[in-house]
């Protein structure tokens, strides 16, 4: 078995893997890059719509030439990297054991592990759908591979269940060649990706969008011959009478993400409710030293977000490996974040009270719109710690908030800051 060791061990090479690299080797640190694929880059590549790099490089590129300079910048600095290497464990000292076909099993011992591996859409499986198990079934990033990058087309008539972006912008893709998608279907009552991807991939191409129904039974043997349709009620249940038929020839599935966190978990790491590892205002699990960012720790609707936040684990990790920051935060030294009225989750999970003078970046989506609204942060006492207006929040849009809580008086010895978004008072006044 081949041994290495290395300052920083970062698995997954794509859009984070890739910005958390350039970060730790400009600090002059030993780093290597685990890709379990055959080519650096990740899920970005096959998104060749534009709209990437706004935020980062200040113009729209398409997914392929938003990576490739991340790509670029990597072998500049001569970042060494292993393809098609699978990651099988990681220890909880730190220990990860990798194979590969050229060097076999491979034991890599590193002071710090960044954890990029993405995430994975899922299936017909997780959603339960009555029928049999015919040809014609597939994720939408399943579609899309097959589209942009081997150039097979999975079907002739598609309709899409959910109204995530890469099923909207997969609507539009086999518009474009010629397909025909006879209707985007969305069990909630709103849509749940951007509302950019809606307009510019959906009501410009004259693809419906039939909210508050979700496929009820798959039709065909051999190969999809339809699909039944269904009205849901608030509790997501069945309309009795409400059933529609479409003709199809391919079901396309966009009903959501899941962090692939199965190392995180083995490793020893806490998982929130979310999927992704519970993490510090530093981006660090709670295995010491072991860091995670991008969509292995919360699904982001920019690329460039990713990114932002890639870079900051990295920075971190430079900080923990260069000894500035290895003293363990035992859970008493901790402020727990707590998702209140309104919102799905909240990262960091913890807050180390040693950093509350540190500008903090928090990241939150709701549960459902709203319009004309307050964000909270308070503690277990009521006490406000922070407050901001917003006009309106999608679940589709990840909110982003930079505090520093000292200038905000937080008293350290609270033991929870909850975040809510709520109406604001003076729109109560105006209902009564």
């Amino acid at each position: 078995m081949r041994k290495l060791k290395v300052d920083v061990a970062i698995i997954g090479g794509g859009s984070a893997g890739l910005a958390a690299a350039i970060v730790v080797k400009k600090a002059e640190l030993d780093v290597l890059i685990l890709e379990r694929d055959k080519e650096l880059g990740g899920i970005t590549l096959q998104c060749i719509h534009n709209g990437f790099g706004l935020h980062e490089f200040e113009e729209e590129l398409t997914g392929p030439e938003y990576v490739q300079r991340f790509i670029n910048q990597a072998k500049d600095l001569t970042i060494p990297y292993k393809l098609d290497t699978m990651v099988i464990e990681i220890t909880p000292d730190k220990i990860i054991y990798a194979v590969n076909k050229k060097e076999g099993l491979i034991e890599i011992k590193a002071k710090a592990i960044i954890l990029a591996m993405g995430c994975r859409e899922r299936t017909r499986g997780a959603i339960n759908i009555p029928g049999f198990r015919p040809a014609g079934i597939y994720t939408a990033g399943q579609a899309q591979r097959f589209v942009n990058i081997e150039g097979y087309l999975p079907g002739r008539t598609y309709v899409i269940l959910g109204s995530g972006d890469i099923g909207m912008i997969m609507a539009r893709r086999l518009t474009w060649e010629g397909c025909q998608v006879k209707a985007v279907v969305e069990i909630q009552p709103y849509v749940s990706g951007l509302i950019r991807n809606e307009v510019q991939c959906l009501e410009d191409y004259g693809i419906p969008l039939i909210t508050s129904y979700t496929v009820t039974k798959i039709h065909g043997k051999e190969r999809v011959q339809g699909i039944t349709i269904s009205k849901v009620d608030r509790n997501f249940d069945r309309v009795i009478g409400s059933d529609k038929f479409i003709e199809c020839d391919t079901l396309l599935l966009s009903v959501g993400l899941i962090p692939e966190n199965e190392l995180t978990r083995e490793a020893g790491a806490e998982i929130s409710h979310m999927g992704g590892p519970v993490v510090d205002n530093n981006l660090e699990t709670t295995i010491e030293g072991i860091f995670a960012c991008g969509n292995v720790l919360q699904v982001h609707d920019l690329v460039d977000l990713v990114t932002a936040e890639a870079k900051r684990a990295g920075l971190n990790a430079i900080e923990y490996v260069k000894e500035r920051y290895v003293k363990k935060i035992k859970e008493k030294d901790q402020i727990k974040c707590i998702p209140g009225e309104n919102v799905n989750y909240i990262k960091p999970d913890l807050i180390n009270r040693a950093d509350t003078a540190k500008d903090i970046i928090f990241t939150f989506r709701v549960k459902r719109p709203d319009r004309r609204l307050l964000i909270q942060f308070k503690d277990e006492n009521n006490k406000i710690i922070f407050k901001r207006k917003r006009l309106y929040v999608i679940p589709s849009e990840m909110l982003e908030l930079k505090i520093n809580l000292s200038e905000h008086q937080i008293d350290l010895d609270c033991k929870n800051l909850e975040v809510e978004v709520i109406p604001r008072p003076e729109v109560l006044i105006e209902e009564d």
